[in-house]
């Protein structure tokens, strides 16, 4: 029989209250020491999908210039030729900007089957569709015959939480408080364009992209009839004279390796995510040869008016509401340089030197 003293050599005994602090002050240091290395390594993984998206994309964009007679993604819908909508009416427009438009809303209709009631996706009125949709000609094309592929996570940053949200809950554009943009109204400090609240602006936020479009993939390289940017808004173009929206090719593009075509409209890879006109920016960028630049912003050629060549353009950054602020704050005055977003000489211009 065992005394009790035996017992006890037999039953360890528990942890004292003691020993319990210490073990979790030594495991709450390992995660703090961890933490940061762990938060890089999940950085580093989705600037890899950010930059496999992009190149993905590119593949997409080579493979409809194959089968468009080597024609850059654009709207390809013209004045003046009657189209079937998928609501049975037939829409003839009279300038090519109003058939983009109403090619815009064809494609979004037919994808989502939005095309009666309440949640119909209406026509993009008073706005020029190429300046953050032109991608959808490429997604409609990427799609093919499943609906279920267009609007998916390719042309969305897996950094871009608000995009990958509208993207998974598409209606709730009419819910206040949604985090939609200008849900709310215009507050302080926002561009203030009345337009941002129409519903015909809201319910198309899902269907934009995380990757922006130099605007010389979808119009000619000025200095006439061109779409310029305009000082008190980095969200919006001015129509000089009558652009010529008919389209452009790859073999325009003089300089391949040193021209972006896509690059990411905020540098959600640091802190803030800053807009890419910042020069310490470093944003993905698709070059118009297939590859990915991560170079930082202030190492592109300077910027110009596509009217105005010869002189260097910059301007403030004013967010949309639910975009990051300014690095200096909501109502900066800070001017920057728009870099490859306004490339001199067009697709006959360069963005990166030594590339």
């Amino acid at each position: 029989m065992l005394t009790s003293q035996t017992q006890l050599r037999h039953h360890p005994r528990g942890f004292s209250l003691i020993e319990l602090c210490v073990t979790i002050v030594i495991i709450a240091s390992m995660a703090l020491t961890l933490a940061p290395a762990l938060a890089q390594v999940r950085t580093q993984s989705r600037t890899k999908s950010s930059a496999a998206n992009l190149m993905a994309i590119g593949q997409g964009r080579d493979m409809y210039a194959k089968d468009s007679k080597d024609r850059i993604y654009t709207y390809t819908w013209l004045a003046g030729v009657p189209y079937l909508m998928p609501d049975g009416t037939i829409r003839t427009s009279s300038t090519d900007t109003d058939a983009a438009s109403r090619q815009n809303q064809e494609i979004i209709m037919r994808r989502t089957g939005r095309i009666n009631g309440t949640t119909k996706i209406l026509t993009f009125s008073g706005r020029i569709p190429h300046r953050r949709f032109s991608h959808l000609i490429l997604m409609d094309y990427l799609a093919g015959d499943d609906d279920s592929k267009f609007a998916g996570p390719l042309f969305a940053d897996p950094e871009d939480q608000d995009l990958l949200n509208w993207q998974e809950r598409p209606l709730d554009y009419r819910v206040a408080g949604s985090g939609w943009p200008f849900a709310n109204g215009l507050p302080a400090g926002s561009d203030q364009d009345p337009n941002w609240t129409q519903q015909f602006v809201l319910q198309r936020w899902p269907f934009t992209s995380s990757y922006f479009s130099t605007p010389f993939a979808w119009q000619g390289d000025g200095p006439h009839d061109v779409y310029v940017p305009i000082s008190s808004t980095t969200h919006l173009f001015s129509a000089s004279g009558s652009p010529d929206l008919s389209g452009r090719y790859m073999n325009q593009v003089r300089f391949p390796s040193k021209k972006v075509n896509l690059f990411e409209e905020f540098d959600r890879q640091q802190k803030r995510f800053p807009y890419f006109a910042y020069d310490h920016a470093q944003p993905e960028k698709l070059m118009f040869d297939g590859s990915i630049n991560t170079q930082v912003s202030g190492e592109a050629q300077s910027s110009v008016s596509p009217s105005n060549p010869t002189q260097v353009w910059t301007q403030r950054y004013v967010p949309l509401d639910v975009f990051p602020i300014p690095i200096d704050g909501v109502g900066s005055t800070q001017l920057l340089n728009m870099r490859y977003m306004w490339t001199k000489d067009g697709l006959q211009g360069y963005d990166y030197t030594n590339k």
